[in-house]
């Protein structure tokens, strides 16, 4: 059973163009039908089940919105406006609407994968400590790796603090893959989102990252046909893929 609001209330929840002022016009208008019937009022209760069509086009109610984004370097994941491009700026007009955000963050230099939504639930649960979730990065090295490091990270490393003088900082075990085709290239796969977490731990082991990003979240990858820079709606029967442990 749908859930019931009003239609001014519905209307401007799935789109970020759209307020419930926009929405009072139409129905003046007499462009808003609702189950066959064109509406005058926008504050009437409506059933997110209801067939609503907007100016000859039907609604399709989605509570929530998921969306893989390809992240280039330089753009940030903040919703704050600033100097910088924000990944929000990357969203489509199709796919925007009000209250979306970054799940989680990548640093600015750092490329690939990026959940926007507005589930605040899923994000809690995907970013809590406690779910342990699997982040999957593609990693290129200064120094070709060494043998040693997947058994260093498997132990749980400790890395340096941030800044001199801060606390040496405990890693739950990570899984380092050599690549067989490049001595420096590899894939580290984490279970925690530490700042700046994957540049810090190779950098204890006397590497340095010269390239990194983010290719999976849980067991759903990024696409291989998603350019930098370009979105993708992922599908609700696909979301519990983001929260799969490995």
């Amino acid at each position: 059973m749908g859930e019931i609001m009003r239609l001014d209330k519905l209307v401007a929840s799935q789109f970020a163009d759209v307020s419930r002022a926009d929405v009072k016009k139409l129905c003046l208008k007499k462009k808003i039908s609702v189950n066959g019937k064109l509406v005058a009022r926008s504050d009437i209760k409506v059933s997110t089940d209801d067939e609503i069509i907007i100016d000859g086009k039907k609604l399709t109610y989605k509570k929530y919105i998921y969306i893989m984004l390809n992240k280039p370097a330089g753009v940030v994941c903040s919703t704050r406006e600033g100097a910088s491009m924000t990944v929000l700026d990357l969203v489509p007009d199709e796919l925007r609407r009000d209250g979306l955000f970054p799940a989680g963050r990548l640093d600015k230099d750092t490329e690939g994968f990026v959940l926007i939504t507005d589930d605040g639930e899923l994000s809690h649960r995907m970013l809590s400590p406690k779910t342990h979730v699997p982040k999957t990065y593609f990693v290129r090295l200064e120094k070709p790796w060494e043998e040693s490091y997947k058994d260093i990270m498997a132990e749980g490393m400790t890395i340096d603090g941030l800044r001199e003088g801060d606390p040496e900082e405990k890693c739950l075990p990570a899984q380092f893959l050599a690549s067989d085709e490049n001595v420096c290239e590899c894939t580290l796969i984490l279970h925690e989102g530490k700042f700046h977490q994957v540049k810090r731990m190779f950098e204890k082991v006397g590497n340095k990252v010269v390239y990194l990003k983010r290719v999976a979240i849980g067991e759903m990858p990024l696409d291989r046909g998603l350019e930098l820079g370009q979105c993708l709606e992922i599908m609700h029967k696909d979301v519990e893929k983001l929260l799969t442990r490995k």
